[in-house]
């Protein structure tokens, strides 16, 4: 599998990489067995990064992605993530350091490649999100903090919220990595103003700024496959982020891409979503999950045919 440079870290990393969050569920709901052949499969297809956060089930990704890996034996390139809740808002750096001791206990590790903020961003700072200042003067410290004592390789962002706050805190605050929405429904993170709502062409700036991107919800949530039935492992309820009102909407989008398929540009509408996810280079890896094996080989298998052509490219830009 093809392997890009991670931003400015050094890391290089598959193009696809594998994420064990709820929306696919394998790595939450799943049997061991099961998720072992999956981290054991995906290590085989060439895939070396792997995602996971406390938010995943309430710790149970991590436990079960930990348990997987010293099974395997295997040495992979592996990324967890903090999110403060509204009962914690007033500890920032108290939670930081709490919710990062217990991610490396559950993940059986002494430190890990990648730590990142899993809130969003905004100028308003209103619930979830924080502000530029907010994390900028007290994330960041503890930040820095906990990296120079070797809990962690580098940090990064969730780069959801405000284009201009996101922005500020790429700029100010270190970042190595930030994990930014990019799919067929919404591609304004590379080209601003492509889609509503508008992402304001982040990715595009933070690869700019040599921060590497991890492109999330290139499936969104799953309404890329064209049907809104669900895996048993898989979220039932998937709220959009960054695409359509809900996600009865963002299938029915997904649906009227049909014609690119009649027209031989894809097997698919999976295999449309995730070679277009891949094609730009300010994009270092994108993001998946799965509820199935035949789902992960399905997806290195699209993803091995390349990024899409130019005249795919060109269809779906004009709608």
């Amino acid at each position: 599998m093809q392997q890009r440079p991670l931003g400015r870290t050094g890391i290089s990393v598959s193009v696809l990489s594998y994420g064990c969050g709820a929306i696919g569920g394998l790595m939450v709901k799943g049997t061991e067995a099961e998720q072992e052949r999956a981290i054991g499969r995906a290590i085989d297809h060439g895939i070396t990064y792997f995602d996971t956060a406390y938010a995943y089930g309430e710790g149970a990704s991590e436990r079960n992605l930990g348990r997987a890996l010293r099974k395997l034996g295997a040495r992979v390139t592996v990324g967890t993530k903090v999110r403060v809740y509204p009962d914690q808002r007033g500890d920032i750096v108290g939670t930081i350091v709490s919710s990062l001791e217990g991610s490396l206990q559950r993940l059986g590790r002494d430190s890990v490649d990648l730590f990142q903020l899993h809130n969003p961003i905004t100028a308003s700072g209103t619930e979830p999100a924080f502000t530029p200042e907010q994390i900028l003067n007290e994330a960041v410290p503890v930040l820095q903090k906990l990296r120079s004592q070797g809990k962690f390789r580098f940090y990064g962002i969730t780069g959801l919220g405000d284009a201009p706050a996101l922005r500020e805190v790429m700029e100010e605050g270190g970042f190595a990595t930030a994990q930014m929405p990019y799919n067929l429904l919404n591609p304004s993170g590379v080209e601003a103003g492509a889609a509503r709502p508008d992402l304001g062409g982040v990715i595009r700036e933070a690869a700019r700024q040599g921060i590497g991107v991890i492109a999330i919800r290139i499936l969104a949530g799953g309404a890329l496959s064209g049907t809104e039935a669900r895996h048993a492992y898989g979220a039932q309820k998937v709220e959009p982020i960054a695409s359509g009102t809900s996600y009865a909407a963002d299938v029915a989008a997904a649906q009227r891409l049909r014609p690119l398929i009649e027209a031989g540009y894809a097997k698919d509408l999976v295999e449309l979503a995730l070679r277009y996810a891949i094609g730009p280079s300010e994009i270092s890896t994108a993001l998946v999950g799965t509820s199935s094996l035949a789902e992960l080989d399905h997806a290195v298998a699209a993803v091995k045919k390349g990024p899409l052509p130019a005249e795919a490219l060109a269809r779906i830009a004009a709608g």
